[in-house]
């Protein structure tokens, strides 16, 4: 396999989006109401929209939002993680953030998930547990 190829979100690729966001064990989305079409729709024109492609499909995706520097979501369908694909599209929305002129981002993920030890590895650091009981992480740009 070659190497994943990152590159802006299109409406096109809106349906393999979401078969990616449900394609996942972890962090699985089971109340389809929780993401709205609105929001997506304002990532893919206003945030860090990004996917990242092998030579078959998408098989991730970033929305990083550039107006606060919250990292809104990375998913990579299962089949295809250890690929690269989740490295790639983290840090390609880390430096589109960092061109905003973030000096840093946060986010919040599920506690004792595969993600934790994935944003830990790159550099995040917990800063505690919200209301919903995820983990909020944080990283200096």
């Amino acid at each position: 396999m070659g190497q994943p190829r990152m590159r802006p979100a299109k409406l096109a690729d809106l349906p393999r989006i979401r078969e990616v966001r449900g394609g996942t064990t972890e962090n699985r989305l089971t109340d389809t109401g929780a993401v709205t079409e609105p929001e997506v729709r304002w990532y893919l024109d206003e945030g860090v929209f990004l996917v990242s492609q092998d030579e078959t499909d998408v098989q991730g995706f970033v929305c990083a939002n550039p107006q606060t520097g919250y990292l809104w979501a990375l998913f990579v369908i299962d089949a295809a993680q250890g690929r690269g694909h989740g490295g790639g599209l983290h840090d390609a929305a880390m430096s589109r953030l960092r061109d905003f002129g973030h000096r840093q981002s946060f986010l919040s993920t599920g506690t004792g998930t595969k993600a934790e030890g994935f944003y830990e590895a790159k550099g995040w650091r917990r800063m505690g547990v919200n209301l919903k009981g995820d983990a909020v992480y944080r990283l200096w740009l």
